[in-house]
């Protein structure tokens, strides 16, 4: 038979299992808010761990616990931060309240926990309480977001870095590719020739501005609330600890924090969240068009065009035998739906803070979060299972050159405008590659048609000047 103790608050008592960490707070949360049916984020949790580590640290520095007491807290603040507590925070993360339920769930953790540390029972409030003492000198509206921030620049760091990795990738793929000529394409017909190692720098050279946009976004998350307790007048904290908080939080996390100048307007205003999204949306745009060119570009293999070999990750057909999808591409690119659809709700919720507060934090920190859980794994696999591995079908790029009219194009410089106008109708009408018509034509020699169209030729820029023969 389960075994509970009794807690109280301002609506009545509730059974609490006895050996949980969290309390009644925690219990009618569950209760009020089956939406998601998943916990926060867990990088919010480690997040909220360090926030709680500053303020004790600055609370005991003022005098309010003896040393044993501090210690308890301390060492709970430090397991949250590390990980440890994750299964107890275990309120939706969709909830009302503007993440009253996450920062109460938190002090009741690290409230209980440090009673374990101390030797007391589970819910002895009395001599180490989740209000008087974990949450002293603080509010939810200004734990939370300061979390929230803390949260979001670690999540940008890894995803930097793996923004970085995909580039660097492609940049490989350059270079083994600079050689292959191939037709490329505009509004997906033929246009004119270029080279698969300049298809492959361009998409280096997108994810090149992604990761110095997200390297700079970080800035925009340092300033923090902390101190301005509920709607940012530093209503019940003493001035020392406003001033000392976010010194303690700086040296915790490693981290270039500041302390808004304007705790009111920090405390009301989420729009730096809305910028931070727009830029992980400009990074969910390119995966998802690179994405496409390279499911385009393997399409087929034989029915398609086929000049991009995928790594084969694993049967695509129940029905079709020998039938393998782009797998990696096709998740990466729901990955980016998801992100753009996360940055419509960030949006949205950032749109309807009410005046002093927002009361959304919640959804914007869900969502925001994911993005960058959901970006930085799309990097690594889009890289890892699918760039490492991309190979060039070199004989089918060349016979599309010879063929495509495409190449044509090419060909100005040696035979004029309309001789190669006339080579793009009789190839079409004889069912020739084009190749095959300026040689039997005399137009050019074999040599002289591939001089044209290789890789020099196709990629230098513009036309090189004339020789003065005067």
């Amino acid at each position: 038979m389960a075994e509970y103790r009794k807690e109280c608050d301002l609506l009545g008592e509730r059974d609490v299992p006895a050996d949980a960490l969290h309390g009644i707070h925690t219990e009618r949360a569950i209760e009020n808010f089956p939406l998601a049916g998943r916990p926060v984020h867990p990088a919010l949790v480690h997040a909220y761990g360090t926030v709680k580590l500053a303020c004790a640290r600055t609370n005991h520095e003022l005098g309010r616990w003896d040393d044993e007491k501090f210690r308890a807290i301390e060492a709970a603040c430090m397991e949250m931060m590390e990980g440890m507590l994750d299964r107890h925070v275990v309120v939706d993360a969709l909830q009302g309240g503007a993440g009253t339920s996450t920062n109460m769930n938190v002090n009741e953790v690290l409230a209980n926990r440090a009673l374990q540390i101390l030797g007391r029972p589970l819910g002895d409030y009395a001599a180490l309480d989740p209000v008087d003492d974990l949450n002293l000198h603080q509010s939810t509206n200004d734990t939370y977001p300061t979390a929230l921030r803390v949260a979001a620049i670690g999540l940008l760091r890894r995803l930097e870095r793996e923004a970085t990795a995909l580039l660097e990738e492609f940049q490989k793929r350059e270079k083994e590719m600079a050689g292959i000529v191939k037709v490329g394409r505009t509004q997906l017909q033929d246009a004119v020739l270029t080279t698969l190692g300049r298809e492959m720098s361009a998409y280096a050279e997108a994810f090149a501005r992604d990761r110095w946009r997200i390297y700079k976004c970080e800035e925009r998350l340092r300033v923090v609330n902390l101190g301005g307790t509920a709607i940012g007048t530093g209503l019940a904290a003493p001035r020392t600890y406003i001033f000392r908080a976010i010194d303690h939080l700086r040296d915790i996390t490693g981290l270039g924090l500041a302390r808004a100048e304007n705790l009111v307007e920090a405390t009301q205003n989420t729009d730096a969240f809305v910028e931070v999204s727009g830029i992980l949306k400009a990074l969910a745009s390119n995966l998802l068009k690179i994405a496409t060119d390279l499911r385009l570009l393997s399409s087929g293999p034989e029915g398609g065009i086929g000049e991009l070999r995928l790594p084969p990750r694993q049967a695509g057909s129940s029905i079709m035998p020998g039938k393998v999808n782009p797998v990696i591409p096709e998740a990466v690119s729901q990955a980016a739906m998801v992100v753009m659809a996360n940055d419509q709700t960030i949006t949205i919720a950032c749109s309807m803070g009410n005046l002093e507060l927002n009361t959304f934090l919640p959804v914007i920190a869900d969502a925001l979060l994911g993005s960058l859980t959901l970006l930085a794994r799309a990097c690594l696999i889009f890289r890892t299972l699918c760039v490492a591995g991309l190979a060039a079908d070199a004989e089918r790029c060349r016979r599309h050159v010879e063929s495509a009219t495409a190449s044509v194009t090419a060909l100005v410089e040696g035979i004029g405008y309309e001789a190669a106008t006339r080579v793009a109708g009789e190839a079409q009408a004889m069912g020739k590659t084009v190749r095959q018509v300026v040689i039997d034509r005399g137009l050019l020699t074999g040599p002289q048609f591939d001089a044209l169209v290789s890789s020099e030729a196709v990629t230098r820029l513009g036309s090189p000047p004339k020789k003065d023969n005067t």
